[in-house]
């Protein structure tokens, strides 16, 4: 539990009102159910909602603070960026992770791993050997780390989560229940020229997959510090060198980065984007959810591709791209536009047709009447 005026400092804003006032919980002002609540009402059409809420501290906007009803609440913490202010105030009353220091009896901490001061390993975890967890690292329930696999201080590992053999994970890294790190790369090769092969030279299928070989996965993968990976994401390991994520990137559910790929550094992924196998994205690209990357392909650092487009050529940086294939947003938008007056274009060249139809027929009867006269 912390003050009102606590608070407001930490948030680095302007506190109106009573500072000594005790906050437990920030919520929305129709869900406020105890005069200790924080009523968080920075979206303007929130705050007649105030009137009747419980609770006697409210957040709202620095401009918006005239507009709180008199006597609703005893104090105002009034922000200047919501977006920023949100995230500080849910990082205050975050939860810790339910896992004790130390190590829980049912886990498997194999001889020859290193363990950092003050790590939490909970139930039913396998550390195997030569692995390194970093100190004040939290491994929840469920969570496996392979021979070799290193990971940095202050990290979160959640439960389930599955972390391959010779893997780097950077500091304060949070890896989400059920991610899957480092399984091998989907890298098949068949015996002669296949399907894949000739339809990519020539845009036509003239040969058949006589078999499937497997291409194995020697390298791991190398995750930078602050990164963030969600529920269920995959990230396949390397052929020969290591599949990378960069500094501070964000990877949300269900991600799929293949082997190989280089991924910059404060990147956004949302979710189901699939990056296909030595691909190489930029620094501070943005792929919205169901992107879909092409193997081999290269994003420029600050693009941002639009949700559902499908990345098939290499892309520039700085620009916003849109579509199926993905092109430019402009171009993507005049090519809808284009489509959408199709119609009234097949409508007009129908009647210009039947316009010059006529129009010749006239003139022949002209050209008959003519020839008649001449005879």
């Amino acid at each position: 539990m912390m003050t009102a005026a606590e608070l407001a400092a930490l948030l680095r804003a302007e506190l109106h009102g009573d500072g000594a006032l005790a906050v437990r919980r920030p919520c929305h002002p129709a869900e406020a159910r105890s005069a200790e609540d924080v009523a968080v009402a920075m979206d303007h059409a929130l705050l007649p909602l105030l009137k009747d809420c419980p609770a006697r501290v409210a957040m709202v906007r620095a401009d918006r603070v005239g507009d709180v009803p008199e006597g609703a609440v005893d104090a105002v913490i009034a922000v200047g960026r919501p977006p920023m202010a949100m995230a500080g105030l849910t990082a205050a009353f975050a939860p810790a992770p339910p896992v004790a220091l130390g190590v829980h009896p049912s886990a498997v901490v194999e001889d020859g791993a290193v363990l950092g001061v003050d790590v939490a390993i909970g139930p039913f975890v396998y550390v195997a050997a030569g692995a390194e967890i970093g100190d004040r690292t939290v491994l929840c329930s469920h969570v496996s780390v392979g021979a070799g696999a290193r990971i940095g201080p202050n990290g979160l590992i959640h439960s389930g989560a599955r972390i391959g053999s010779g893997c780097t994970i950077g500091a304060r890294v949070i890896i989400h229940h059920n991610a899957s790190l480092a399984a091998d790369g989907f890298s098949f090769v068949t015996p002669e020229k296949g399907s894949v092969e000739s339809a990519k030279e020539t845009g036509r299928v003239e040969a058949t997959n006589t078999g499937l070989v497997r291409i194995h996965s020697l390298a791991a993968v190398t995750v930078g510090d602050d990164v963030e990976i969600g529920a269920n994401a995959c990230l396949d390991r390397g052929t020969l060198s290591d599949t990378r994520i960069g500094d501070h990137t964000k990877i949300d559910d269900l991600v799929l980065i293949g082997h190989n790929v280089k991924v910059g550094s404060h990147c956004m992924l949302c979710g189901r984007v699939g990056i296909a196998g030595s691909a190489e994205i930029g620094n501070r690209v943005v792929l919205a959810g169901g992107v879909g990357v092409a193997d081999h392909v290269t994003i420029g650092d600050d693009a941002v591709v639009a949700a559902g487009s499908g990345v098939g050529n290499s892309l520039k940086g700085r620009a916003v791209y849109y579509g199926y294939p993905a092109v430019e947003r402009e171009r993507a938008f005049e090519t809808h536009m284009l489509v959408g007056r199709l119609k009234s274009l097949f409508k007009d060249v129908k009647a210009l047709k039947a316009a010059v139809g006529a129009a010749g027929v006239s003139m022949g009867r002209t050209q008959d009447q003519r020839d008649g006269r001449e005879q």
